[in-house]
Parts: structure tokens; C-alpha cells; sequence
């Protein structure tokens, strides 16, 4: 004992000094390794640019060259002490040309690192997305097209190595999409809400909704209608208005044989459309910030011109935002479309036959369909003696809605001294008062039924885990379409479409020009958001360039410059729109409980419709000269006779209306 006793005595005390020697150590090993770490794509495409950073840890200034095989310069200057330099747009023309090597120059000497990117023509990049696409589209599989769409990315990152892509594509990519804070915050969220809305339907909350807007809600139509008017309401941000509306209204739209493609269509419509032009949302802070690093970069391009240069400096982003509202010809004639439809009850295409199918009570969705959310599980339907109260769901769904507008009031104050509601609202972290209202809104759809001891409080978490079961098959499509998206940026295909269209054009032009590359990089990628952080910054400067005016009251001038930012805005909507790898598309099929292709294929008829007619009437007749208020007119006109002339609605079954007083009719049958 005595032994033991002074060896851990000694241990104790030589612990603490061997911990100081290894980190010394450490420390002393980091001090003499190399003085500058580079970050470098493992993927470079043939003549498109891409990034190196350099971290210099050096304690005085150091010289840098980049240099490629053949010993020609690519790019050289000077490093600051513990500082990142960033070489933008380094180009590899062949094969011969790598590996490229860092040469840093200090008092210490000369330290070499080289780089060896796998080279690939540019047609690869858009290899990945189209094969899930296409895949997603022909076999309705979108789990395994999702998933071959990532491999074949690893595949190409790992050097064409089948064995090693498929290691890459699980630790490279799977992985860091579910790690990110963001996407988890979207997950959580949305487990949250699938679990509030599990407890609402287990304490016949639900279905106390649907009873309550029985006198209201009595046709189909009515139902759509206030959806959409619901979807309106939900302004605040895409995902709240997605996974809100959807679950919300659900129950009501099955009650009255809507299908569930149609409730995913008007669901998807009104989310992003409407957070993109309202002031007061998540995407206006991020849209206005984007907004001024492009005047920024004009105004820096355009100093050769110091009148120029200053009217650029000087123009107000939130300014430039409001006065191009009128100009989002996509989003704003994507809501007409849906009013339009609800109104005249006619669909196109494969709409017509969902609609169809759901009015003669031959379900809800297709025969072989898979619903993205089960809503088949007995644990989260109403208990049987569960009373029928409306405010049983209601109150949980406005504890979300106050709380998260709440949260992003506070949350945005804290971050910046301004008062105004724009400014707090651009400021603060969605994600943050997202979860927290979710969360929110979990306790008070348990609270209430426990109270009212409608539900024990097992029961109650019995509703609650079954309602976030019912998420499961979302979240692997969810993840799958985020690691797409992640191989897209690891092997450059937004610069590389980017490169491929632009060119010289006639300045009219332009508008339209960045609508299709705006709406090709959202379509291929899955993001809106990415889509416009890539382009905004490059548009705004190539507007001016091209004879946009920073002036107001420079008449045509300055519409171009409007066109030009509304057109990123619209376009990239609508490229997400069309997008099975798009999130928000595939929260729209989770929220309505709809299986994701057949949601994709139903609204990529609306959505190419609304996007033709917003580039032929919108973005080139206004850059011609036409009013945009004429752009509406003749766009609201175009839609309204392609449905009166090409849209059906089933005569067979007409628009039915339930006798006061008759009980609640049966949901149709879901596959």
C-alpha cells in the first residue's frame, strides 16, 4: 500500500511537467514546421478558376510565387504575419501544368509545398446532379438516385477510384452534411415539428381543426384557398412557411379529396416567393448584403469614373431591393398562378390527373406512391373519447409562429445597434429562433392535452416519437440532396456554368441572360442562396459595365440594373422550384406527406409556364422599355388563357358542398 501510495505521489507531481514538456514540445514542433498551411481544391476543372488560401504563420512579411509544372508564374506578392491570402482564379489548362507549387520566401528560407489536383474537363461538374435528376425523374427512386449522384461525385474527387469514392462519398460528404450547424438546425427543427404535429393529432387537435373550419372549408376549392391565403400569412421564412402550412392544412385538404401533389404545389409556392419580397423576413437581410458587396465591387471597378464610382458607394442596397420587387416577374407571377388555379380550378398536365384521381375517390396519391411522412401510424391518430378542440393544434402552431418571430426580433437586436425592423430582422440567425420555436411549440402540444387530461403524459411522448418516426425516409432524402449539394461545389459546377454562359451581349439582354444562369446553377445545385452568393457579387458589376446607372432617375439605365439583381432573385427561385434536389422542395413533399417525384412532376409544368412567360414579358420587354405594370398585365393574362383554353377540371365530379349539419366525410384511401 505504502508503495502505491508514494509511486502515485510521484506520478502526481511528474504528470503536470511531462504535460507542460509535450505540449512545449508541441508547440516547439509547430514553431519548426512549415510556415504557411494551403488549402486547395482536390478537383480542378480545365480552364475554369479556382481558389488557393494561404495561411501564413511566420513572425515577419514573406514573399510567395505560385508556380506550375513548366515553372511559369501564376501569381506572386507578399504574405503578412499571421494573416490568410487568398490567390483567386488560378487556372490548369493540362495536365502538363501540374503538380503547381507554393514557393514561400522568408528569413528562414525557401519552403516548397506542391499541389496536385485531379484535372477534369468541365462537362464533369455537371455530371453528379444530372445523373440524380434524371435517374430521380425516369424511376421514381430518388433515395438511390440521390445517392448515385453523390457517388459518382466521390468517384471523380477520389481520382476514378470505385473503392476509395465509396469511402469519400460517406466521410467526405454524407457525413459533413448532417455535422453542419445549419442543416442539423433544419433537422431538429423539423423532428420537432413533425412531433408537435404527432401530439396535435394524438389529442384530436387535428381533427378539431378540420372541424372548425368545416363552415368555411366546405369545397375543395375553399380549401386550397386558405392554404394559400395561409401560406401568405407565413411570411417570415420559407421553412417555417413550408412545414407549418403543409402539416397544418393537410388534415383539411384530404377531408375535401385534394390531392397531395396540389397541397404540396400551393405549400411550395407560397414559401419562398413570398419570404423573397416581403421586408420583413430571413431572406431580405441576406439578399441586401449580397446586394452591397456587388455595388461594392461596381463602385471599385468603375474608379477610373469618380462620378460613377460614387453614385455607386452611395446607392443604398436596401434601396436597390425595394425598387427591383416589382421586377421579380417569376415569384410575384407564380403567386397569380396559384390564385389563378384555385380560383378557376384547372390544371395542366400530370396536376389534371392527380386532381382527377383524388375528386373521383381513387386516393390521395398515386397506386405505388411513396409519401415522404407515414401518416398511416395508429400512434398518431386521435384517442379514442379525445375531445375535438381546435385550439388543441391551433395554439402549439401559434406558439411557433410568435416565438420565432420573437426570437428573430431579439436575436437580430443583439447583433446590431439599428431600430429598424429590416435591419434587426437581416441580422439575426434564422436557425436559432427556428429551433426555438419548435421547441416551443413541443411543449405547449404536450402541456395541453396533459392538463386537460385528455392525454397521460406517455401518451402524450408516444404521440410526440411517432410523429418524429414519421420524418425519417424526409431526412435521408434531406441529407442526401445537402451532400449533392456539397459535391457540386467540391467539383466547381457553379463556375463552370457560370463561365460557359456568360459572353458579350446587347446590354437588353443581360436580364434574361442571368435569369437562365441563375436558374441553371439552382437547378444543378439544389440552393437558392448559394446561387445568389455566387452571382449578385459578378452581375451587379457586369450591369454597370454594360450601362447600368446607379441614378435613379436615369430612366433605363438604372431599370437595367434593377433587371439585372430581380433576375439572380427570380432566377434562382425558380431554379429551385424545378429542383428535386432542392431542400425546400423536399420539405414541401414532407410536409404534405407527398412522394417527392410525383410533387416535382406535377409542378415542373406550373413552374417552366410561369418562368417562360416571366423572361418573355418581364425581364426582355422591360429591358426594351415596357412598364412593368403592362409585364403583369399581359403576364396574369397569358396564364389565365392557357388555363381557360388548356387547363381541364374533371366534369364528372363537380365541386361538391356538404349539407349543413351532414357529418364529416371519409378521406379518401392513401396508398
Amino acid at each position: 500500500m505504502r508503495i502505491r501510495t508514494t509511486f502515485g505521489a510521484v506520478a502526481a507531481v511528474l504528470c503536470p511537467a511531462l504535460a507542460v514538456a509535450q505540449a512545449a514540445g508541441q508547440e516547439s514542433a509547430r514553431e519548426a514546421g512549415p510556415p504557411v498551411s494551403v488549402e486547395a481544391p482536390r478537383v480542378a476543372l480545365r480552364g475554369v478558376g479556382f481558389d488557393i488560401r494561404l495561411e501564413y504563420r511566420g513572425s515577419g512579411e514573406a514573399s510567395y510565387r505560385l508556380v506550375d509544372a513548366t515553372g511559369r508564374e501564376l501569381a506572386s506578392g507578399i504574405l503578412a504575419p499571421y494573416e490568410t491570402t487568398e490567390i483567386s482564379k488560378v487556372e490548369v489548362r493540362s495536365r502538363g501544368e501540374l503538380p503547381l507549387t507554393v514557393r514561400i520566401t522568408d528569413g528562414s528560407g525557401v519552403t516548397e509545398e506542391a499541389l496536385g489536383p485531379h484535372l477534369y474537363p468541365g462537362w464533369i461538374s455537371l455530371l453528379p446532379p444530372l445523373l440524380a435528376i434524371v435517374l430521380a425523374l425516369v424511376f421514381r427512386e430518388v433515395v438511390l438516385s440521390l445517392f448515385l449522384g453523390v457517388w459518382i461525385g466521390a468517384f471523380f474527387f477520389a481520382g476514378l477510384n470505385p473503392f476509395t469514392a465509396t469511402w469519400r462519398t460517406m466521410d467526405t460528404f454524407v457525413a459533413p452534411a448532417l455535422a453542419d450547424g445549419d442543416h442539423a438546425a433544419v433537422l431538429i427543427f423539423s423532428l420537432l415539428l413533425g412531433g408537435m404535429v404527432g401530439v396535435m393529432g394524438r389529442a384530436g387537435g387535428t381533427l378539431g381543426i378540420v372541424e372548425a373550419v368545416r363552415p368555411i372549408a366546405t369545397t375543395p376549392r375553399r380549401a386550397q384557398l386558405a392554404t394559400f391565403l395561409g401560406g401568405l400569412a407565413i411570411f417570415f421564412d420559407d421553412y417555417a412557411n413550408t412545414l407549418i402550412i403543409g402539416n397544418t392544412f393537410r388534415p383539411i385538404t384530404d377531408r375535401l379529396r385534394v390531392s397531395r401533389e396540389k397541397l404540396a404545389y400551393i405549400v411550395d409556392s407560397t414559401a419562398a416567393p413570398v419570404a423573397a419580397i416581403v421586408f420583413v423576413s430571413t431572406w431580405v437581410g441576406y439578399e441586401i448584403g449580397l446586394i452591397g458587396d456587388g455595388l461594392r465591387i461596381a463602385a471599385e471597378q468603375a474608379a477610373s469614373t469618380p462620378e460613377a464610382a460614387a453614385a455607386l458607394s452611395e446607392l443604398s442596397p436596401f434601396l436597390v431591393f425595394v425598387h427591383s420587387i416589382p421586377y421579380l416577374f417569376y415569384p410575384i407571377l407564380t403567386l397569380l398562378m396559384v390564385g389563378l388555379i384555385i380560383l378557376t380550378q384547372r390544371d395542366i398536365g400530370p396536376m389534371w390527373s392527380a386532381e382527377n384521381r383524388a375528386s373521383r375517390d381513387e386516393g390521395l396519391l398515386r397506386e405505388g406512391a411513396t409519401p415522404m411522412v407515414d401518416t398511416s401510424g395508429g400512434a398518431m391518430e386521435a384517442k379514442e373519447g379525445a375531445p375535438r378542440r381546435w385550439y388543441n393544434a391551433a395554439l402549439p402552431v401559434l406558439t411557433v409562429v410568435v416565438v420565432v418571430l420573437l426570437g428573430l426580433y431579439f436575436d437580430g437586436r443583439a447583433s446590431t445597434e439599428s431600430r429598424s425592423l429590416m435591419d434587426i430582422l437581416g441580422q439575426a440567425d434564422p436557425f436559432n429562433a427556428l429551433l426555438w420555436g419548435s421547441i416551443a411549440g413541443c411543449i405547449m402540444a404536450i402541456g395541453l392535452p396533459v392538463v386537460q387530461r385528455i392525454l397521460k403524459v406517455s401518451e402524450a411522448l408516444d404521440g410526440w416519437l411517432a410523429g418524429m418516426r414519421a420524418m425519417m425516409m424526409a431526412f435521408v432524402i434531406l441529407i442526401l440532396a445537402w451532400s449533392l449539394g456539397d459535391v457540386t461545389t467540391q467539383l466547381g459546377t457553379a463556375p463552370f456554368l457560370t463561365q460557359i454562359l456568360e459572353g458579350n451581349l446587347a446590354p437588353e439582354l443581360l436580364p434574361a441572360l442571368v435569369f437562365v444562369t441563375a436558374s441553371a446553377i439552382a437547378f444543378a445545385t439544389g440552393t437558392s442562396w448559394a446561387t445568389m452568393a455566387i452571382l449578385l457579387p459578378l452581375v451587379i458589376p457586369l450591369s454597370v459595365a454594360l450601362g447600368a446607372s446607379a441614378e435613379p432617375d436615369a430612366g433605363q439605365a438604372y431599370t437595367l440594373l434593377l433587371g439585372t439583381v430581380s433576375s439572380v432573385l427570380a432566377g434562382a427561385i425558380f431554379g429551385d422550384h424545378c429542383s428535386p434536389i432542392s431542400d425546400t422542395t423536399v420539405l414541401s413533399s414532407m410536409a404534405s406527406a407527398c412522394d417527392h417525384m410525383d410533387h416535382v412532376r406535377t409542378q415542373l409544368p406550373y413552374a417552366m409556364l410561369v418562368g417562360v412567360t416571366g423572361i418573355l414579358v418581364g425581364d426582355l420587354a422591360t429591358a426594351y422599355g415596357l412598364p412593368w405594370p403592362f409585364s403583369y398585365l399581359l403576364g396574369g393574362t397569358i396564364l389565365f388563357l392557357v388555363l381557360r383554353y388548356f387547363g381541364r377540371h374533371d366534369l364528372d365530379s363537380p365541386q361538391w358542398e356538404e349539407p349543413a349539419g351532414a357529418p364529416a366525410a371519409p378521406a379518401p384511401p392513401v396508398p
